[in-house]
């Protein structure tokens, strides 16, 4: 890639209005540029795909509760595969429990500082929950706000004169201070506000050290563009490993996968495979083959085999490479 895609994360709560916010993002951007969109499958409201696609986002759904802890490998395997197709930006919605400063700490790590130029959080905010303990002693309430470089008080026209004045309130004690603080209804919001900077960005200090540990544990965006696809060794600890990310473009026999994997004699097999028949993980341990469906789709896939013997890695990858095939 040439160069940095612009990204934003856009968090809040649970039913603050994210989706609408999105929406009205895509509905207003730019006629000639394309925008993606990575959100978390499960959440209160959701997003749905089709509705965002028409309006020229490039999609992607990542399974579980939160971006970070709770699907890491999907968050990056999703931001991967959206980053293949170029977009001019990158919109990222964690589920309204989800924990931004962790999503941070990926997005400014080596992995990814030669592909993405982090802009400003966004928090959407719902007023009347500052007047409610529920929500003002819920610590990833909170998180989300102080990660924030952007906050947009939303559903001004339900709140009453106690939230608004709430609002101001909170606002004005932010230290430091908000690079911009907005009232408004359904989630409307400036497209300047995207070009604001972030401050972890700018200081990535901020991040807690556990957090850059965390997110350099993620998958690594290694594949050039044209690259079918790269092969990684190791070994340690009396263990060896060799793993393979193959680009999007290529699709496996999800059958015939099955069954090399179900014959390999290895300790240890986890993947991630873009086969003919969707999205699975794999994961072999104990001889025990385990295959889960994922909602991915059109993504980088990956392979790590373990094993305590150094195993014929060139035999295998030949097998790998006849078991995909490329989209024309």
């Amino acid at each position: 890639m040439s160069s940095r895609v612009p990204t934003n994360i856009i968090t809040g709560f649970l039913g603050v209005g994210k989706t609408t916010a999105i929406l009205n993002l895509l509905i207003n951007k730019p006629q000639n540029e394309s925008w993606a969109v990575l959100v978390n499958e499960f959440g209160e409201i959701g997003i749905d795909g089709a509705m965002l696609t028409e309006q020229g986002a490039l999609i992607k759904e990542v399974p579980g509760g939160c971006l970070c802890c709770t699907a890491g490998v999907p968050m990056s395997v999703g931001i991967n595969s959206l980053l293949r197709q170029k977009p001019d930006r990158l919109i990222i919605e964690p589920t309204g429990l989800g924990h931004p400063k962790q999503i941070v700490a990926t997005l400014i790590s080596g992995q990814y500082r030669n592909y993405i130029d982090l802009k400003a959080t966004v928090a959407l905010l719902d007023p009347r929950n500052l007047l409610d303990e529920k929500y003002t002693t819920n610590q990833n309430f909170n998180d989300q706000l102080a990660s924030a470089d952007v906050v947009i008080g939303n559903k001004v026209d339900v709140c009453d004169s106690a939230a608004l004045t709430a609002f101001d309130d909170w606002a004005s004690k932010q230290q430091p201070a908000k690079q911009a603080v907005v009232l408004t209804n359904q989630g409307e919001m400036s497209l300047e506000l995207l070009s604001l900077n972030s401050q972890f960005a700018q200081s990535p200090t901020k991040i807690e050290e556990h957090h850059h540990e965390h997110a350099q544990m993620e998958p690594q965006f290694e594949l050039a563009p044209g690259q079918a696809y790269v092969r990684k060794e190791n070994k340690g600890q009396g263990h060896f490993s060799c793993g393979w990310l193959f680009g999007a473009e290529t699709v496996f026999s999800f059958d015939k996968l099955f069954s090399m994997l179900t014959d390999l004699t290895a300790e240890r097999v986890k993947a991630v495979m873009n086969t003919d028949q969707g999205c699975y993980a794999f994961n072999k341990a104990s001889g025990v083959l385990s295959v889960n469906q994922l909602t991915l789709s059109g993504f980088e896939s990956r392979i790590e085999v373990i094993d305590t013997q150094l195993l014929p890695w060139d035999q295998l990858e030949a097998i790998l490479l006849q078991l995909g095939s490329l989209e024309s």
